[in-house]
């Protein structure tokens, strides 16, 4: 028991200094780490971004100062390191081949997060696929189509391809076209479209809508009907006036043509 003590007394007399050294470090660097990490924290929720990322990258500063703050307590205590640090290299070099895609993924992510080609909410076309935006995510975007699929679309598919997001401006223009058949009469069907226009209060005066003939097509003489209207309102203006077109020429005995040939059989008497 005597020899226990005094080889344990001798451990502390030669390696106490690197014990307490070693200690010192950690509850330093924890300390520290976790100040520093505050600080992050607080000043990227000053700057507004998200709280996703937030949340992502003080956990990852935290990860990576703490596995310095070990690796430096290790070394305070007479281990060899230069093992440590090229097994971590190693280690995250082949994570770093593993999870390419998710890196990328992970890195489309912060530039949504960042730039903000579209929120919550908007209606958008993205990664080929078109819906409501439901969450942006680290590695991937949440889209509510119409009918109400829930789409996930990884981020680098969305950021590789092109973003159109209809919600972004407050109004649209709707481009619809009518067609009326050769023998109705042009003047009478642009009044028809000017007064349905007109009677829509949806409508926005300014800018002014355009009513004009577009086309002389194979069977009807086309008109291009392109109001204005706020981007809410643009599909129930859309469907509206489509009906009450439909209903007014019916009214007025304008034809709505469509495609129609004209096959002539030719005869041949017998010799």
């Amino acid at each position: 028991m005597e020899n226990l003590w005094n080889e344990l007394y001798g451990f502390g007399a030669s390696h106490g200094t690197r014990v307490i050294g070693a200690i010192a470090i950690l509850v330093l660097g924890r300390i520290g780490v976790g100040i520093f990490t505050s600080i992050i924290g607080r000043l990227m929720k000053k700057g507004k971004v998200d709280a996703t990322l937030t949340k992502f990258v003080t956990n990852i500063s935290k990860i990576g100062l703490m596995t310095f703050v070990i690796i430096s307590a290790l070394g305070a205590l007479g281990v060899q390191t230069a093992s440590f640090i090229a097994i971590i290299g190693a280690a995250g070099l082949a994570v770093g081949f593993a999870l390419q895609n998710s890196l990328a993924n992970f890195a489309s992510g912060v530039m949504l997060i960042i730039f903000r080609p579209f929120k919550s909410g908007d209606y958008v076309e993205a990664g080929g696929t078109s819906g409501s935006v439901e969450a942006i995510q680290i590695f991937n975007t949440t889209l509510k189509t119409p009918d109400n699929k829930m789409v996930i679309v990884p981020n680098s598919q969305i950021t590789g391809d092109k973003i159109i997001n209809y919600s972004t401006m407050d109004r649209r223009r709707i481009d619809l076209v009518f067609g009326i058949g050769y023998d109705d009469s042009i003047k009478r069907a642009k009044e028809i479209l000017e007064k349905i226009i007109a009677e829509d209060e949806r409508i926005l005066k300014d800018p002014a809508p355009v009513i004009a003939v577009l086309e002389l097509g194979d069977n009807s003489v086309n008109f291009a009907v392109r109001p204005w209207a706020k981007t809410s309102d643009y599909w129930a203006v859309y469907f509206d006036i489509t009906e009450k077109v439909k209903l007014s020429f019916d009214e007025n005995n304008i034809s709505i043509p469509y495609p129609q040939r004209d096959v002539h059989i030719h005869q041949v008497s017998a010799a």
